[in-house]
């Protein structure tokens, strides 16, 4: 089709795209970008489509400009320039709208545009007779007119996802009219745009897909068909997903999307669908070539799907899909189940138990062990060869590119089930034979085998890590509490304190992780790592900010002059920003504050009303102090930020640190109320959350004194995440104005959300367990004994843990309310007469 270049950019021309907005603030780059996407340069227009993907369609969120841009994308693509790429966008842009409500669906579009009557009734463009778009391809855009309503691109106070949307589904005609493109990169692009129309297309998609469907040939065509026919009318569509599941001579594309479509649309997990994914694995590559990134993992999206139905058949199909394929032959379908597997112990509390023996196999076949051989299904499936397993691993590893699967492949952890055998902590017990005789021998398998070891059986991996700690660099940060702290570090072990020992007085000044790890390990520690301080005494001088706590914590009664007098001189000759910790230390060891004190009142003056974190720290600092630090509230007062000032969240973290400090050092809450009724009173900033949860720890610290904050904590309870830190907070405060059965029973939604469950949990148990309603209890107790996880949120590796310490937590306030009302009943059968 000719495409008039002149007329389109005179169209684009004619809008105000400087006053739509993107992800990036003004549209005024809209029109260049869709210029060049129109163009003859191929550079140009691929640099322009980048673009685009990051200001309108930015990380799958749509704006005003979105929708304004949709028409002239359809121009492009109805003159078959670039159609399949600007087909995908197209329907990008209505991933990310939403349907219109029922009543607008229904009805005429809210929306002011150029349509005639007959064209507002169905919210499409007018067609040809032949059902082509009309001449507006080449003519305005049939969009709404230049009007610029309150939010959004369609009718006065229509959202901006809404109008993205009713763009797509205003294109229908372009997209449905390409589905018997020549091109089958077209005709699946198409496919899948027109699928994210929803309820505002179905009417018109659907029966359009289907009558395609029924003469489309290509495999990831139809796949395409299927899924966009299961996202649009899901009961109409379950009898095709159904037959699609199919015999084994159907194409594995379309019967992957039927499995994966069945799942979605909330059909029953079978005992087909579970042989039909087994004889399909490995699965990610049968839909390499699809469109559709939200299941681009099938094994793992089938995992998460049926988990979150929470019934027992779904769960026990998971638990016998994933067991099946932990053991097939191929490394590549166990490295997909094990990613799957882990996903599955961070949403089911029972999935680490019974996927513990077939993650064990995977790592036995991946290190040629017996577990080759072992069973290929949960449901009695026929064993696989080890022959079969040698050959496939030999040609995974043949086949292998860069990165860290391949790294997995060269360490003889093929799948990575070796490494994920330590996720599941003590679960992986049954394990720990496998790990323990891995670990005992050399190279990079050893180090993954002894780091997975630490977390399954931290008493047997301490003297294997102790041996060969400096080749053990995995296992030796995960001993350390992790990369990032938060783990459990590994207890105390004499072998392993010479091992740290010795490697702490080889260690050399510098940014390395070492002496940080060690550091961490020997403080955990405490007193028993009092005979590292001679190593700690010598790395003093290179770790001044990082070693002074940990001598303080570790040293003998016998030691402590000897240390004093090291941290002493640290106090006096260092530089400024080491001798902070340094008195810190000397202060807690010796209770001599006075060079302490002089360091804060110097910070304190450096950092007045700023909010870096050393203002924080040293107010922190010198609430710890208690009255011996009056002589510094002249300074503490001086830092505190203007009231009613503009202030940023780390502003806001250091006033409430120095309110803190102010009623600690001088007994008088009247300083401190009003800070914190300034920041608990301001929720007009970003990224709140943790600021207010301090806030309110600060005002629970106040006491009775601390009645007047009574109305901003109250306006906390409408937010789950603030529930917790609320509640204790005005238990604090004013215990008689607190509802407690209202409070437990918000308590309990906030756990059930997974919004600060263990916080929540915190407060329940404040409460009293006793007090609680039998309904409470009820929910409480079920939040200890279900399957689905009640921490959902939290750094890789470390959400089952947290979880874990949830459930035990829960089940000893249960069984101390038990225990007390059992004992309870006891006296009082034994105070009755008779």
């Amino acid at each position: 089709m000719d495409f008039d270049h002149a007329l389109f950019r005179a169209d684009l021309d004619a809008l105000p795209w400087a006053s739509y907005g993107h992800a990036y603030g003004s549209a005024e780059d809209v029109p260049g970008c869709l210029r060049a996407l129109a163009g003859d340069d191929d550079a140009a227009a691929e640099e322009a489509q980048s673009e685009l993907y990051g200001s309108i369609l930015h990380q799958g969120s749509v704006y005003e400009a979105s929708a304004k841009a949709v028409p002239f994308l359809a121009r492009i693509a109805a003159a078959d320039i670039r159609t399949a790429d600007v087909l995908l966008l197209i329907g990008g842009i209505a991933e990310g709208g939403e349907d219109p409500s029922t009543e607008a669906v229904d009805g005429p579009p809210a929306e002011a545009g150029n349509e005639s009557p007959a064209e507002a009734g169905d919210g499409l463009p007018a067609e040809a007779e032949d059902g082509s778009p009309a001449e507006a391809v080449d003519g305005p855009p049939a969009e709404a007119g230049d009007e610029v309503p309150a939010r959004g691109s369609g009718g006065a106070g229509e959202s901006d996802e809404v109008a993205c949307r009713r763009a797509a589904v205003a294109q229908l005609p372009l997209l449905l009219g390409a589905l018997d493109h020549q091109e089958r990169a077209v005709r699946q692009a198409a496919v899948w745009a027109a699928g994210w129309t929803g309820a505002a297309g179905v009417d018109t998609a659907a029966p359009a897909l289907r009558d395609r469907a029924a003469v489309e040939t290509d495999p990831l065509v139809r796949a395409e068909l299927l899924s966009s026919l299961a996202q649009l009318d899901p009961k109409g569509a379950a009898r095709a997903v159904t037959e699609a599941i199919g015999p084994d001579g159907s194409p594995p594309e379309l019967r992957i999307a039927a499995l994966l479509a069945s799942a979605d649309i909330g059909l029953p997990w079978t005992p087909a669908h579970h042989e039909a994914a087994l004889a399909l694995l490995p699965l990610d590559r049968l839909v390499a070539d699809r469109f559709d990134q939200v299941r681009n993992e099938p094994l793992h999206h089938l995992t998460v799907t049926l988990l979150l139905r929470d019934a027992g058949p779904d769960r026990e199909a998971v638990y016998a899909l994933l067991d099946g394929a932990l053991r097939h032959p191929d490394p590549e379908a166990r490295t997909e189940a094990v990613w799957a597997a882990l996903t599955a112990c961070e949403l089911s509390r029972g999935a680490p138990a019974r996927l513990v023996g077939a993650l064990t196999a995977a790592a036995e076949a991946d290190g040629g062990g017996a577990g080759a051989s072992s069973g290929s299904g949960g449901d009695g499936a026929a064993t696989a060869t080890a022959t079969a397993t040698a050959t496939a691993t030999a040609t995974a590893t043949a086949t292998a590119g860069s990165g860290p699967a391949s790294g997995r492949a060269a360490s003889g952890d093929v799948s990575g089930a070796l490494s994920a055998l330590g996720r599941l902590g003590p679960y992986g017990e049954p394990a720990a034979d496998l790990l323990a005789s891995r670990a005992a021998g050399a190279g990079d398998t050893a180090d993954r085998a002894l780091e997975a070891l630490v977390a399954v059986d931290p008493v047997r991996a301490a003297p294997l890590l102790a041996r060969d700690l400096e080749n053990r660099p995995r296992a030796f940060a995960t001993a350390c509490g992790g990369p990032t702290g938060v783990l459990p570090t590994l207890p105390y072990d004499p072998e392993l304190l010479a091992a740290a020992r010795r490697r702490l007085a080889l260690a050399e000044p510098g940014p390395v992780t070492t002496v940080p790890r060690l550091a961490a390990l020997l403080l955990s520690w405490g007193p028993d790592a009092g005979p590292a301080v001679p190593e700690l005494l010598a790395a003093l001088p290179a770790y001044a900010r990082l070693l002074p706590k940990v001598l303080a914590a570790v040293c003998a009664p016998e030691q402590r002059a000897e240390v004093a007098q090291a941290l002493g001189s640290l106090v006096r000759t260092a530089p400024a920003d080491d001798r902070f910790e340094a008195a810190r230390a000397l202060h807690r060891l010796t209770g001599d504050h006075g060079p302490l004190l002089s360091l804060l009142a110097e910070r304190l003056a450096a950092g007045a009303g700023g909010g870096d974190g050393a203002l924080r720290e040293s107010a922190t600092a010198a609430a710890a102090l208690g009255p011996a630090a009056e002589p510094l509230v002249p300074a503490l007062r001086a830092a505190l930020n203007t009231p009613g000032a503009d202030r940023n969240n780390p502003q806001m973290d250091a006033d409430i640190a120095i309110a803190v400090a102010l009623h600690r050092v001088t007994g008088d809450a009247a300083e401190a109320v009003p800070v914190l009724a300034g920041v608990l009173g301001d929720g007009h900033g970003l990224w709140r959350r943790w600021t207010f949860v301090r806030a309110a720890e600060a005002a629970a610290g106040l006491g009775p004194a601390g009645r007047p904050l009574v109305p901003v904590l109250t306006a906390l309870l409408t937010d789950p995440e603030q529930v917790p830190s609320a509640v204790l907070a005005l238990r604090a405060v004013a215990p008689d104005a607190l509802d407690t059965d209202r409070s437990a029973g918000l308590l309990l939604d906030a756990a059930e959300a997974g919004a600060a469950p263990a916080e929540a949990v915190d407060g329940l148990v404040a409460l009293g367990v006793d007090t609680l309603s039998y309904e409470h209890r009820a929910r409480l107790t079920a939040l200890g004994e279900r399957d689905p996880r009640v921490v959902r949120f939290g750094l890789s590796g470390t959400i089952e843990a947290a979880d874990e310490r949830l459930r035990a937590r829960i089940r000893t306030a249960v069984a101390d309310r038990i225990r007390t009302a059992v004992a309870d009943r006891i006296r009082t059968a034994e105070v009755s007469p008779g």
